[in-house]
């Protein structure tokens, strides 16, 4: 852990080279206390309405396992199946030797001064490790939860799909109804062994005033899949984020789908890179975009670096109401033999289309909002139905909100 504390202190001052620069000190990271809940029908029911906004239900009505941390302690952690662990990540370093074979493993503690801030001011965070060979067909959720205004959360995750295993985990990002400023530093470290599956769904409702900076890598290894879906549809300062994911073991597998909406006066910087280290790995990058008059940057970056590989970009954007849309479509072959396509377009609904639907009795607004979901409907392939519900939950709440 020295060395780790060392590499951060060198890298404290160190800026992120996308997305605009944020003053770390205006933000308090003193431990904020609360009390641990072993029921979570006791939470206020201004709590449950906002956790359930993210996708994270306290009834844990089909969920394997729930983790939620408020501010920077944790209320609630446990699993329901067997062959399923979710473990706060202090304690996990305290308790299993295991674990420091995973942390900080694949994200690089001195990238810049977010995961600095991240290992010397660590707060707490989840693993979630599916044991070898277990199918844990009912999502995991898990809640990162702010309620102190001004308040900067740190915390560090860990997920880990064993060798045949399967496990789909939402995790949702929330703030108390009265939060208008704080920020959020996440660091996600994704592990798919050989013949595993993993779906990994992060809805992120935060506040006006947010910023927020996730670090994110992952690798899987041969015959492994990873399905990474990223949904944020609610103001936000500044989002920025650029997960990426190694293919290690032929036959491995990557899926990106991004479903941004772009507030006024929202700055979003989302994008995913994704290496092909391995034959017949597959990748894909999916990515939908509205502005409602924010500023949004989609990119994406995928790199095949041994023949046999295909992956396929993909990103569409819709300009509603001002703001701007720039897609960063990114391809690199390094070798004969692979096969690397994308697709980029950005534009505004047709008038036409509205014209029709309106002739078929629909309103202006119900037509627009109509064009809306539909183009935000993206088929995501293998995920549980619990998960597509909560999806589209967002997408109908999101709807809402455009309009």
């Amino acid at each position: 852990m020295r060395e780790l504390d060392k590499k951060a202190l060198q890298a404290k001052e160190k800026n992120a080279k996308l997305g605009p620069d944020i003053d770390l000190e205006s933000y308090d990271s003193e431990p904020v206390p609360h009390d641990y809940v072993e029921d979570l029908g006791s939470l206020s029911e201004a709590e449950k309405k906002r956790m359930i906004l993210a996708g994270v239900d306290a009834e844990e009505k089909d969920r394997s396992g729930t983790y939620i941390q408020k501010d920077t302690a944790v209320l609630h952690a446990g699993s329901k199946e067997e062959g399923l662990e979710v473990i706060p990540i202090k304690q996990a370093l305290r308790e299993h030797e295991w674990i420091k074979d995973y942390y900080w493993k694949l994200v690089s503690v001195d990238t810049d001064k977010y995961t600095a801030r991240a290992q010397l001011d660590l707060h707490d965070g989840y693993v979630i490790r599916a044991l070898p060979g277990s199918k844990i067909i009912y999502p995991v959720q898990a809640c990162l939860y702010l309620e102190k205004e001004g308040l900067s959360q740190n915390v560090h995750n860990i997920i880990i799909a064993e060798e045949g295993s399967e496990l789909h985990v939402i995790t949702g990002c929330a703030t108390a109804a009265h939060l208008r400023q704080g920020l959020h530093v996440g660091i996600s470290e994704f592990y798919i062994k050989k013949n595993a599956k993993l779906s990994f769904t992060m809805i992120h409702h935060w506040a006006e005033e947010m910023m927020v900076r996730p670090r994110s890598v992952g690798r899987v290894e041969e015959g492994g899949l990873f399905l990474n879906n990223y949904i944020c549809m609610r103001p936000v300062k500044s989002l920025q984020m650029y997960p990426t994911t190694h293919l290690v073991g032929k036959g491995a597998v990557a899926r990106f789908y991004n479903l941004l909406v772009g507030s006024p006066g929202s700055e979003m910087d989302v994008g995913g890179r994704i290496f092909l280290k391995e034959t017949d790995t597959r990748a894909e990058i999916v990515s939908r975009a509205i502005t409602n008059g924010g500023n949004i940057i989609a990119r994406g970056d995928l790199i095949g670096e041994v023949p046999g590989v295909k992956a396929h970009l993909e990103c569409r954007g819709l300009i509603l109401n001002g703001g701007s849309i720039h897609a960063i479509p990114e391809l690199k072959g390094e070798v004969d033999g692979v096969e690397m396509s994308h697709e980029a377009a950005v534009g505004k609904i047709a008038q036409e289309e509205i014209l029709y639907l309106m002739s078929r009795g629909l309103s202006e607004d119900e037509a627009t909002s109509t064009i809306v979901r539909g183009f935000l409907s993206v088929d995501i392939p293998g995920l549980p139905p619990q998960l597509k519900a909560e999806i589209d939950r967002a997408v109908e709440q999101s709807d809402k909100d455009v309009m």
